[in-house]
């Protein structure tokens, strides 16, 4: 698990890396956001992926990892949106919303290694299309909470889900960068 550890690490780099470079370009315009938006969001990302791993065709360009480090991202907004709710403009300290991405992408990654060490990692020995799938039933059952405001009887909430959207789509961009270092090898 310690590759895994490392392997995680490196990919949450890349997206806060990204990140930090939108939030220069934009300023933290996502606070204006909504977190069903934020839903909507990753829901437009997972159906991109769904089609072109349906399909092998991508007519706007974008890749399978840029998707997934999107997803990546949007889940951390909607984390932070959730702890902060969403303002009326984005006029935020950028360092305040930098330390919050770093923060909730830890709380992701000591989730993923508690659940990593329960499910033995099964999560390679997946396909990235089905983890695409769980991502995307991830999506549609926080659109069903929060059209029932938040409420839920005996699940998890939007956070949780958040979460696990995040995770998987980590574990699709580490599978993604293995198949590649692969390629390159033969």
């Amino acid at each position: 698990m310690q590759k895994t550890s490392l392997q995680y690490d490196e990919i949450i780099s890349s997206c806060r890396d990204l990140f930090s470079k939108k939030l220069s370009d934009y300023g933290a315009s996502f606070r204006v956001l909504r977190t069903p938006s934020l839903t909507d969001q990753i829901f437009i990302k997972v159906k991109s992926l769904r089609n072109f791993q349906t399909t092998g065709i991508s007519k706007v360009g974008e890749s399978e990892e840029e998707n997934f480090i999107a997803i990546v991202n949007y889940a951390i907004i909607g984390l932070i949106q959730l702890e902060k709710g969403f303002a009326d403009d984005f006029k935020q300290d950028t360092n305040e919303i930098l330390n919050l991405y770093d923060h909730f992408a830890n709380e992701a990654k000591e989730l993923m290694l508690r659940k990593n060490h329960d499910y033995g990692e099964a999560w390679r020995e997946m396909r990235i299309s089905s983890i695409t799938d769980l991502i995307f039933q991830k999506v549609l059952r926080t659109k069903q909470i929060e059209d029932n405001a938040g409420a839920t009887l005996v699940s998890e909430g939007i956070d949780a889900n958040y979460f696990d959207m995040l995770n998987y789509a980590v574990f699709c961009l580490i599978k993604l960068s293995e198949e590649q270092f692969e390629h390159k090898i033969i």
